[in-house]
């Protein structure tokens, strides 16, 4: 069995932002010499999430869209005494419609992503930088 683990360190500009990382994880694929196996992406941060969806801008926007009309501004009980003073838990709100790793399948030396599928970092709490994404290959 062979394994191969790539770190992406990312800096966002928005509030709530879409960042296709589809290469990056295809190129940490191509690197770890595996045909058989999965590849999974987790985000090291509660108010980030990674999701496989269509990249289209308008949908990107449709999404954000969504998410703020889901978690709308309001005072929270958890802006009131944060570790760092950031007023943050819409984020922390929006990130539990979403999830913190996607996992997908590779057979015959392939992601097995769709046609129309990216892999997608979400920010929801930006701007900010030094985020963090494990890419983890494991397979034959």
């Amino acid at each position: 069995m062979n394994q191969h683990t790539c770190e992406l360190r990312l800096s966002t500009r928005e509030p709530i932002e879409f960042i296709d990382i589809t290469e990056d994880v295809k190129k940490a694929f191509s690197a770890s010499g595996v045909t058989d196996g999965a590849v999974t992406i987790f985000t090291r941060h509660t108010t980030t999430a990674v999701k496989v969806n269509e990249r289209c801008e308008r949908l990107q926007n449709d999404m954000c869209e969504m998410l703020k009309q889901a978690v709308p501004p309001r005072s929270y009980m958890h802006d009131e005494a944060t570790i760092d003073g950031r007023q943050n838990a819409r984020g922390h709100l929006m990130a539990m419609f979403l999830n913190s790793s996607e996992t997908i399948p590779v057979s015959k030396g392939k992601l097995a992503l769709g046609r129309w599928q990216s892999v997608f970092f979400v920010e929801l709490d930006g701007p900010r930088t030094g985020r963090e994404v494990v890419i983890k290959v494991i397979g034959a």
